[in-house]
């Protein structure tokens, strides 16, 4: 289980403020476009893009912003487990968006899986079970963002850097590390062969 109540954490949110960034606890609409433009970068390398998985979709702003960058995958499929996002999520992107828990259901194959956000209230057993799950999902790689600090009390998940390189030695062809786009933020690209 998560830090907190996935559900009561999401829906007090969307409750106070809509189907916006914030309505999913997102700082504001920038810090999540900041966060989107690292992983549109990381992607924009591998166009044209065959499929992704969005880990934690909520509304499906992600598909929407790669949707204005002109770099939409032939297939994109949303996962997440609150339905009220996953309804505005197939209203707004029009694409297969479906009720999944990524550390115990059985996940689909895409060349890419990407997450931001979607482990920000996960314990850590659950972030790395989170990290190995989508990676051995994906053809090609998987790109994720997490929260960069010592890890502490509260709603909120926090790693450092080295944290996950150690952890996914075992099991990953190249780490790529990006920082500095943000404070208090760092997005992970675990590839999985040469590309």
């Amino acid at each position: 289980m998560p830090r907190i109540n996935n559900q009561t954490f999401y829906e007090n949110a969307i409750k106070r403020y809509g189907c916006t960034a914030r309505g999913l606890n997102w700082n504001s609409k920038n810090s999540q476009h900041t966060r989107f433009e690292v992983i549109h970068e990381i992607l924009a390398d591998h166009l044209p893009l065959n499929s992704i998985i969005d880990a934690g979709c909520g509304f499906g702003d992600l598909y929407v912003y790669l949707q204005q960058k002109g770099s939409l995958p032939r297939q994109y499929v949303g996962y997440d487990m609150l339905q009220e996002a996953l309804f505005v999520a197939k209203k707004r992107t029009k694409q297969r968006c479906v009720y999944k828990d990524i550390l115990n259901d059985e996940l689909e194959w895409a060349d890419f899986y990407v997450a931001s956000g979607s482990m920000n209230i996960l314990k850590r057993c659950e972030t790395f079970l989170f990290i190995r799950r989508c990676f051995e999902a994906s053809r090609k790689g998987f790109i994720f963002n997490l929260l960069r600090g010592e890890e502490k009390e509260g709603h909120f998940n926090y790693f450092l850097p080295e944290e996950i390189e150690a952890y996914v030695n075992d099991f990953v062809y190249d780490v790529e590390m990006y920082e500095g786009y943000m404070e208090g933020d760092f997005t992970v690209f675990l590839k999985k062969e040469a590309l």
